[in-house]
């Protein structure tokens, strides 16, 4: 058995490539013919890799890929379906904070009153209403703006009560702009100028 293959591997050492003739296959020396089956099997191998096996890791990463991807939404939908109660929960009180907040913008009817009470909390604070004028609305994307102009005559302390009772309003009204300076009328007494703003929400026939 070593003996043949050493001669094998001797007529493989002594084949002169120029002396093939790929027309005479049958008749070439069992070196050739080992030779010319080994490039053959290498061929067909690397082929048969580079055509299928090259493709199928192709396939099987894509696999692996999709398979995390798919993992990482199952974890995220089973944490979401685990507290599925709770954020029912926090949807109902957002829509009850949401109910409640509502409640406090004022429609278009409601804003003469709410002028009355702004008169009411100034007087009782003992301040003197020198004016509140309802300014030109400002519409929003969303609401309507009302802008107050309110004038009154007092002290310090007047002014903190009257503001902490509009504050304390039921309906929503914020405070901007305030101007303070004293008065010209010799009674020792400050003039407050602020603008005040409440808000609505805006009719779908509204531009903003």
């Amino acid at each position: 058995m070593i003996v043949a293959l050493d001669d094998t591997l001797k007529q493989l050492n002594q084949l002169d490539l120029n002396d093939i003739d790929f027309s005479r296959v049958g008749v070439w020396p069992m070196a050739g013919r080992i030779a010319l089956l080994a490039i053959i099997t290498v061929v067909l191998v690397g082929g048969g890799y580079f055509v299928m096996i090259k493709d199928r890791y192709s396939q099987l990463d894509f696999a692996v890929d999709k398979e995390r991807e798919l993992f990482a939404q199952f974890e995220k939908k089973s944490f979401e379906a685990a507290n599925l109660d709770a954020y029912r929960e926090q949807l109902a009180e957002m829509e009850e904070t949401f109910g409640a907040l509502l409640k406090q913008l004022p429609k278009d009817t409601e804003v003469p009153g709410l002028l009355e009470d702004i008169d009411e909390f100034g007087r009782g604070s003992g301040l003197n209403i020198q004016k509140i004028a309802l300014q030109g609305e400002q519409v929003g994307e969303f609401y309507v703006e009302l802008p107050i102009r309110i004038e009154v005559q007092g002290g310090y302390h007047e002014f903190g009560a009257f503001i902490s009772g509009i504050a304390g309003m039921p309906r929503i009204v914020t405070l901007h702009d305030f101007d303070i300076k004293v008065s010209n009328d010799g009674k020792a007494l400050l003039n407050m100028v602020v603008n005040a703003k409440t808000y609505r929400y805006k009719d779908q026939g509204e531009e903003g």
